[in-house]
């Protein structure tokens, strides 16, 4: 177990906190850490910042997230890792498509040659907004915010052909309807899955996809690959290792 010191936190939205850290590790967008908070315990989180400093993007869902998005600055952030594979990088034209916190882990991918879709349930869950302003396609459940709608309502007015790479992360169901949708066009497309981990070094099997583990294998996955991974979008292992089945 490593730590280092926290620098900022910075208030995204109402329960969503971005929290920077000093840090001297390499990593790569897409990767993940373990990050523990005594007395509550482990939590896989992409890293939302890659360079110096580093930082995680995390909305309080649980105990564990509220202790973490009061964090200060100079308290000890403890973490193992970095852990997982890495979104390709590429020079050309990107389409980055997230719902909700999944803008997280593709906030290192962000550029000049950028566009991004963001599914949300409101407009007040957007986070990053400066830097999304001129090249994001919102899309929310109430309409308060772009398109009334989800993704795929946006991603159907988009020239597929325009983009070299298209990179995915989000609710699974949100991935899997964006799969559906461009597994049978001629697209580059990877996607950053989520599933419940213990170990994050392939031993408890608990984030196990198809017989593939997330940790070690992914957790990014080319559009090719989930083609063999019936599992994805139907069903997913829980914390204490029941498949329980995804809800439409």
């Amino acid at each position: 177990m490593k730590y280092s010191y926290i620098i900022n936190n910075v208030r995204e939205n109402e329960k969503t906190h971005t929290i920077f850290f000093d840090a001297d590790f390499n990593a790569m967008p897409g990767q993940f850490i373990m990050v523990w908070v005594p007395g509550y315990g482990e939590i896989p989180l992409s890293l939302s910042y890659t360079g110096k400093p580093k930082a995680i993007t995390i909305k309080a869902y649980n105990e564990l997230g509220m202790r973490l998005i009061n964090y200060k600055k100079g308290e000890r952030l403890f973490y193992r890792g970095p852990y997982g594979n890495h979104f390709t990088l590429v020079d050309g034209k990107k389409l980055i498509i997230a719902a909700g916190s999944g803008i997280a882990s593709m906030h290192p991918l962000i550029d000049d040659n950028s566009i991004v879709i963001e599914s949300l349930k409101n407009g007040s869950d957007i986070i990053f907004e400066d830097e999304l302003r001129d090249r994001a396609i919102f899309t929310t459940d109430d309409g308060s915010r772009g398109i009334k709608g989800h993704v795929i309502d946006a991603l159907k007015d988009i020239k597929l052909d325009d983009f070299d790479i298209i990179y995915v992360c989000g609710p699974e169901l949100m991935m899997k309807s964006v799969f559906d949708f461009l597994k049978d066009k001629n697209v580059r497309a990877e996607f950053s899955l989520e599933r419940e981990m213990k170990c994050a070094v392939g031993i408890c099997d608990s984030c196990s996809i198809s017989g593939i583990q997330l940790c070690t294998e992914g957790p990014v996955f080319s559009i090719e690959k989930l083609k063999e991974m019936p599992e994805f979008g139907v069903s997913r292992l829980s914390y204490s290792g029941k498949r329980i089945f995804i809800k439409v």
